[in-house]
């Protein structure tokens, strides 16, 4: 597959890179981290996001949304990667808004995706529950009542939890806490009774946190889509977030690469650029190579993601969404490594910007699955 991109994602990714370069920089994540670690974005920079149309930019032309597909937000993730934007895009656009166009009813989708893309409603996903993603080991329960739902059981890892209007919260309705089939995703407000938050500041520098569901009551129109969410369309979810957060890390090796090879051009030590000395441009060569290695798994895995369902293309789906997040964590941990290597003593430092990608790779490699649980589910997807 051709790694260039058309005009219109050309202009898609400078606008994107522009707007984060100016309202969104490494500088503005500096000043945020040391403000507060009780909110989790920053309220004015969202509204200004949401009229650049990207809470939208996904969602069909039919709902409202700018019909771009997988391809063109993951051209505005590896952008907030770049930027170490602090936003919403992961946990509302990324995975909510598909959340609610895999698994929510036609009603439910006309009420909810138009308040996403105007920005009038944020969401958080909490399905994990083990320290490593494991989509079906869910123990969080809901039974079903008289009226409605009630839920008990404990989610950890919840992005902008301390933010968000609303959470997704992928409870078992029926079965064991292993079983593929039998769960469903709850629509939760924050602010409903008997739900605790309790947050945590990541090493990243974002909000994080878990919350404890102590007897939760909802209505019956809480359960999205009405039925359990078939194991099929989860797996395929979970797919698209992997393939998302892929590209964001995607943005981070391409930026520390980046900054990495300005500064090999710029220093001097004993006399000479150290960008001269050929070990160092050996290990900037192989670098190089496997950037365009995961740039070019990235693209096709969210190709494929937008494909037509019965294509081959789209069959194919499952396995590149692994392939991509697999060695985008790869090559992620090895830029970010790199990078400060040869930064040398100041890539320690936090006053110096390079430290910071690493700390926001490690949080997204492990996040939905690292590169172990990506390469085993690529070897049984396999049939190996």
């Amino acid at each position: 597959m051709p790694l260039s991109l058309t005009e219109e994602q050309e202009m898609l990714s400078r606008s994107a890179a522009e707007f984060l370069a100016d309202r969104a920089s490494i500088a503005q994540f500096r000043v945020w981290r040391e403000r507060t670690h009780e909110q989790a974005f920053d309220p004015e920079l969202w509204r200004e996001i949401v009229g650049m149309g990207w809470p939208g930019i996904a969602i069909r032309e039919s709902q409202g949304g700018a019909g771009l597909g997988f391809e063109g937000l993951g051209i505005v993730l590896e952008q907030l990667g770049r930027h170490l934007s602090v936003t919403p895009m992961n946990s509302t656009v990324l995975c909510a808004a598909t959340a609610i166009q895999l698994f929510g009813r036609a009603a439910e989708q006309a009420a909810l995706l138009p308040q996403i893309i105007e920005g009038s409603l944020t969401f958080s996903l909490a399905w994990d529950e083990r320290p490593h993603f494991d989509p079906f080991c869910v123990a969080t329960a809901a039974r079903s009542t008289a009226g409605g739902w009630l839920l008990n059981g404990c989610k950890r890892s919840i992005a902008d939890v301390s933010s968000v209007d609303r959470f997704l919260m992928v409870c078992r309705i029926t079965g064991e806490a292993s079983d593929r089939e039998g769960l469903g995703v709850f629509i939760v407000p924050r602010h409903t009774a008997r739900l605790r938050i309790e947050v945590t500041p990541m090493v990243d520098g974002r909000n994080c946190g878990e919350i404890v569901l102590d007897g939760v009551e909802l209505g019956v129109e809480a359960l999205l889509g009405g039925a359990a969410a078939p194991a099929a369309t989860l797996e395929w979810f979970a797919d698209i977030i992997n393939a998302g957060l892929a590209a964001e890390l995607l943005g981070i090796s391409e930026e520390a690469f980046a900054r990495t090879l300005r500064y090999l051009k710029d220093r001097s030590q004993f006399g000479k650029l150290i960008g001269s000395y050929q070990a160092l441009q050996h290990r900037a060569a192989n670098w190089f190579v496997e950037l365009q290695l995961a740039r070019s798994l990235v693209q096709e895995a969210l190709l494929a993601l937008d494909a037509d369902p019965a294509s081959s293309l789209a069959a194919q789906g499952p396995a590149l969404a692994s392939m991509a997040k697999a060695k985008a964590s790869q090559v992620a941990e090895l830029a970010t490594n790199e990078a400060i290597q040869m930064h040398g003593g100041i890539g320690m430092t936090d006053a110096h910007d390079i430290g910071l990608y690493i700390k926001r790779a490690r949080t997204l490699e492990q996040a939905f699955g690292d590169q172990s649980y990506h390469l085993d589910r690529l070897a049984r997807l396999g049939d190996y």
